[in-house]
């Protein structure tokens, strides 16, 4: 009845032995070692789904930061920082139509301990879990490297994904002078897309399920009940809806990856102005030609000070609200 997520997440497997107690405490950062996380992999794997949890990861959604300048980048792609969550109440009325009990819904940081520490415990304790957020190229998109670490497990290459992105990727969207086969700060920040956690002992195609012929992204599955999603409302229902084989929304825009572009010199900026207790975020704009970088903190004299710098690095401007720059009459582009 659950199409293609219970299919997944409750056919028969093999009656492998197991270990049935892999708690972890809340405050607790102990990986599991890998031969107990495969097997509770194996355990979840065959649960049938009652409970859900999800988790929302990203600074953009929590917002109440003293100051945020917007800056708007000429170049394809990204949303601000002040976001309205529209995943998780879509993520309810799919419980709910699936008859899975929501237990639970958390917003946290791009902290990489509170994502380790919010993910074991909603693992363990619910049946379903969907992360929603942070798989991007920038800095601040740490959820694949946080959730391999919770389970202790390796980022590897997926090959299909990488596969997948050469081929569905336009090469303007990569930026100027972009090349597959040439090292780059780019091309570095496009593969930790595809470098995702990666059990050795529990088969591949159970871990990176590619929902749509479109889409290159794959919904990754950790420890056989942790989704990994992204965080753009309409890519998110697009791949959640494609778990039940629901047929997805004709409006639904594929993933950008020109953040890639700035990649390298967001992360400069970022590790340069974090003493001064400023954050650097750069977020999706999907069905946008434009990015969003904000600078978050509490001195505005010195935000003030970063602006020339910024908008002459990513070639942008400065905008008051995010949809100040939106032409009505520009195509939106597709990869």
């Amino acid at each position: 009845m659950w199409g293609q997520l219970i299919r997944h997440l409750s056919r028969p497997l093999p009656n492998y032995a197991h270990s049935s107690a892999a708690v972890f405490p809340p405050t607790s950062q102990s990986p599991m070692t890998s031969s107990a996380s495969s097997a509770k992999a194996r355990e979840n794997f065959k649960k049938t789904i009652c409970t859900a949890a999800c988790l929302i990861i990203g600074d953009e959604v929590l917002g109440g930061k003293p100051f945020i300048v917007s800056i708007i980048p000429d170049w394809p792609g990204c949303l601000p920082l002040q976001t309205v969550d529209t995943n998780s109440p879509h993520f309810a009325e799919y419980c709910f139509s699936l008859g899975i009990q929501l237990k639970r819904v958390e917003v946290i940081a791009d902290e990489e301990s509170e994502i380790i520490e919010a993910v074991r415990r909603m693992s363990e304790k619910y049946d379903f879990v969907v992360t929603s957020g942070g798989i991007g190229p920038t800095h601040d998109d740490i959820t694949y490297q946080s959730i391999a670490r919770a389970f202790n497990l390796p980022l590897v290459l997926h090959e299909k994904a990488l596969e997948r992105m050469r081929r569905l990727s336009k090469p303007q969207q990569a930026g100027p002078n972009f090349d597959w086969d040439t090292p780059s700060d780019a091309l570095t920040a496009r593969l930790r897309m595809v470098h995702i956690p990666t059990d050795k002992d529990l088969p591949l195609e159970d871990q990176a399920l590619f929902i749509d012929d479109d889409l290159w992204v794959p919904i990754t599955v950790v420890n056989g009940n942790v989704y990994t999603l992204p965080g753009v409302p309409s890519l998110f229902r697009r791949l959640l809806a494609g778990l039940t084989d629901t047929a997805s929304s004709p409006d639904t825009d594929i993933y950008p990856l020109v953040e890639s572009s700035v990649a390298a010199y967001l992360t400069d900026l970022a590790a340069r102005v974090e003493p001064k207790g400023v954050k650097v975020g750069s977020y999706p704009r999907w069905g946008k030609r434009r990015n969003t970088v904000t600078l978050v903190g509490a001195d505005l004299e010195f935000l003030e000070s970063l602006v020339p710098e910024v908008e002459r690095n990513v070639e942008g401007r400065r905008v008051q609200r995010e949809d100040e720059d939106d032409p009505e009459d520009v195509e939106e582009e597709k990869i």
